[in-house]
């Protein structure tokens, strides 16, 4: 048989060894209550309909000598808020998943002010709410809350994978607003040839799922972004599931990242409607042919300083589709960012920590003037 050696031996201790570890893994979930997320302190400031606007508090610490200061002062050392725009399909607080790997509390420690967006869980009431109502509506009533709450006429604002797409469209239509821009694992360029999800979404019949559902199940999508790696997001991760259970540090890691996983949200059916069609099938950005509502979008109306991170490994925003925005707006001061993480561990490796955060600090510290 070409070489292989079939060692039943080898076999039983394997299945013992698995066996033994599925009986430890057992015993830690005993000992667990119910997982935690977005545990940084935060204050609701508006809501509208299924959306909260949240403004972060940071930890009071008493002053310290020397390069802590900034980490430890209470006040933000950035002028300019930074609001965050997370995508719709899944929660926000990926970016505050636990505290040891908190995007957001790294950002607080490094003296940003930060606002997040949290869209909600869309019901059918929601049937049709269309990205006109997402981004020149509940996106603007957001900025301006937040230009309102810390005073200030222009914000910063931070878009994640779908967020940074609308933060892109909104930047391009409402530029007085927004003083400096950060983009993160977003697409741009929707025909990229390694961009798998592209793929698969231009297949879909999107009128009929969305005149047959109404609104698109949470489930629905998750099974089709694990069928883009079925091995590594399901064989492979079940087998390995004992060994991540084995104590509680690391359960709790694995059981918080599960919970945002299967926490989808459904999609309000016309606004998925539209984003499959505008931006997956029609690529509408790169060929400038955006219209939001009644609203055209074109990026080279964007002049503000951009930061563009995606990540090297990242299966459903690849480098390329975010790399196109460098020839698509006018401004004079473009900053790319590669992260040697995937889509989500941009936000939660000890990259993120030790990179990404402080790399986002320096560079609005940089253009906070």
């Amino acid at each position: 048989m070409n070489g292989f050696c079939f060692d039943p031996d080898k076999i039983a201790r394997e299945l013992q060894t698995f066996n033994e570890k599925l009986v430890s893994s057992y015993d830690t979930l005993k000992t667990l209550g119910e997982i935690q997320v977005g545990q940084t302190a935060k204050e609701e400031i508006y809501c509208e309909d299924k959306l909260k606007l949240f403004h972060y508090l940071a930890e009071s610490h008493p002053q310290q000598s020397g390069s802590d200061n900034a980490r430890h002062n209470t006040h933000p050392q950035n002028k300019t808020p930074l609001l965050i725009c997370y995508a719709l399909v899944n929660r926000p607080y990926m970016v505050d998943l636990d505290p040891q790997r908190s995007f957001v509390k790294r950002l607080l420690e490094l003296g940003i002010d930060v606002y997040l967006i949290d869209w909600g869980y869309p019901d059918a009431a929601d049937r049709y709410l269309d990205l006109d109502d997402y981004i020149n509506h509940y996106l603007d009533h957001c900025v301006d809350q937040v230009r309102q709450h810390s005073q200030h006429e222009q914000i910063n604002l931070l878009g994640i994978c779908q967020g940074g797409t609308f933060s892109l469209c909104y930047t391009a239509s409402q530029p007085h607003k927004i003083k400096n821009l950060i983009t993160m694992v977003t697409p741009v360029d929707f025909h990229t040839p390694d961009n798998m999800l592209s793929h698969l979404a231009r297949q879909i019949d999107v009128d009929l799922a969305v005149d047959t559902y109404g609104n698109i199940p949470g489930a629905m999508l998750n099974d089709a972004y694990n069928a883009l790696m079925p091995m590594r997001l399901g064989i492979q991760k079940n087998l390995n599931m004992p060994e991540q259970l084995l104590d509680k540090g690391k359960a709790l890691n694995f059981l918080r990242m599960e919970k945002w996983i299967y926490d989808s949200p459904d999609q309000a059916g016309e606004a998925f409607r539209e984003f499959i069609s505008s931006f997956f099938k029609q690529n509408s950005l790169m060929n400038d042919s955006t219209c939001i509502g009644n609203t055209p979008v074109h990026l080279a109306d964007i002049h503000q300083p951009i930061l563009n991170i995606f990540g090297r490994f990242d299966h459903l925003v690849p480098p390329s589709a975010s790399q196109a925005l460098a020839s698509k707006t006018s401004s004079c001061d473009y900053t790319e960012s590669e992260i040697n993480a995937g889509h989500i561990g941009v936000f939660v490796s000890s990259t993120s920590q030790q990179q990404v955060a402080p790399q986002i600090a320096h560079w609005l510290n940089k253009h906070d003037k």
